[in-house]
C-alpha cells in the first residue's frame, strides 16, 4: 500500500479492518432510564472542566439500553452527565460513560471524545421496577431502579430537552504520552422521535472503585427520574475549544 493510498483509506483504526463503520449512526428503540440526583458541589467542582460552568450541584446517572444502532449493533451502556453551560448555553457535560461493547467504545473515543470504558451495564424490567445495573468485572459498582411507567411526561418538552448540547473533552495523546489533541467538543442528538417518555420513584447507589469512580460524585438525595424511549441519529461534532492554543 503506497502513501497515496494510506491517505484515501485512513479514517479509523486499523487501517485495513476498522473497529467501526463511518457514521451517520442512527439508533431505534433507545431506552433511557436516567437518575437525577444531588451531590457534592466541591466533588462537582473537581471534575468540571473550565469553560464549562455549573449553578447546581446535580447529576444524571443514566442508563441506556441500544438494541439496534448502525455499525455498533446492540449494547448497554451507563454513566453519568453533569448539566452545566458554555457561555451562556445549557448543555450536560458527559463525565463518565461505561459499555459492553468495543465498536462503540473506540467509535466513540476516537471520533468525538467520549470517556466510554469497558464494563458490564444493563437495563431490565422486573415485574413492576425498571432496574439498571453496572458491574466491573465481578464487583457492582451501580444499582437504579425506577417505578416502571408511573406517570406519562409531555413528549414535546422532553424532546426539547433532547436537543440540548453535549460536551466531551476530547483527548489523543501523543506517541511521548503529552496531549496531542486536547478539545472541549460539542454535539447534538438529531433527527429525535420520542416514542415514550416517562417519570415514577427512583432509587440510585454507587459504590466505590479504584477503576470506576461514580462514587466520587456521591448521591445526596434522588430528585427524580425519567423513563424515555426513542429513535435518534447521533450527531457529529464540533470543537468549541482547543486547550492546546
Amino acid at each position: 500500500m503506497n502513501i497515496p493510498d494510506v491517505k484515501n483509506t485512513a479514517f479509523a483504526m486499523p487501517l485495513t479492518s476498522p473497529s467501526y463503520p463511518k457514521g451517520p449512526y442512527r439508533f431505534a428503540n433507545r431506552e433511557y432510564m436516567t437518575i437525577t440526583y444531588r451531590t457534592d458541589p466541591e466533588a462537582l467542582e473537581a471534575v468540571v472542566p473550565e469553560p464549562l460552568e455549573f449553578d447546581e450541584a446535580i447529576v444524571k446517572y443514566e442508563f441506556i439500553r441500544m438494541p439496534d444502532s448502525t455499525g455498533f449493533g446492540d449494547y448497554t451502556e451507563t454513566g453519568q452527565v453533569i448539566p452545566v453551560t458554555f457561555k451562556g448555553t445549557k448543555g450536560g457535560y458527559v463525565h463518565s460513560m461505561y459499555l459492553n461493547d468495543d465498536a462503540p467504545i473506540a467509535g466513540g473515543r476516537e471520533i468525538w471524545g467520549f470517556p466510554k470504558k469497558l464494563a458490564d451495564p444493563c437495563l431490565r424490567v422486573e415485574k413492576d421496577t425498571l432496574v439498571g445495573t453496572l458491574d466491573y468485572g465481578s464487583l457492582r459498582i451501580a444499582n437504579g431502579t425506577m417505578g416502571y411507567k408511573h406517570t406519562t411526561l409531555d413528549l414535546e418538552r422532553v424532546h426539547a430537552s433532547m436537543l440540548e448540547p453535549s460536551f466531551l473533552l476530547k483527548i489523543i495523546p501523543h506517541v511521548d504520552c503529552t496531549p496531542r489533541i486536547c478539545e472541549l467538543v460539542s454535539y447534538r442528538l438529531e433527527d429525535v422521535t420520542v416514542k415514550g417518555a416517562w417519570s415514577g420513584p427512583a432509587g440510585l447507589e454507587l459504590f466505590d472503585h479504584a477503576l470506576a469512580p461514580v462514587a466520587e460524585l456521591p448521591v445526596l438525595e434522588v430528585l427524580s427520574a425519567t423513563h424515555i424511549l426513542a429513535d435518534l441519529t447521533l450527531g457529529l461534532g464540533e470543537v468549541v475549544h482547543d486547550y492546546l492554543r
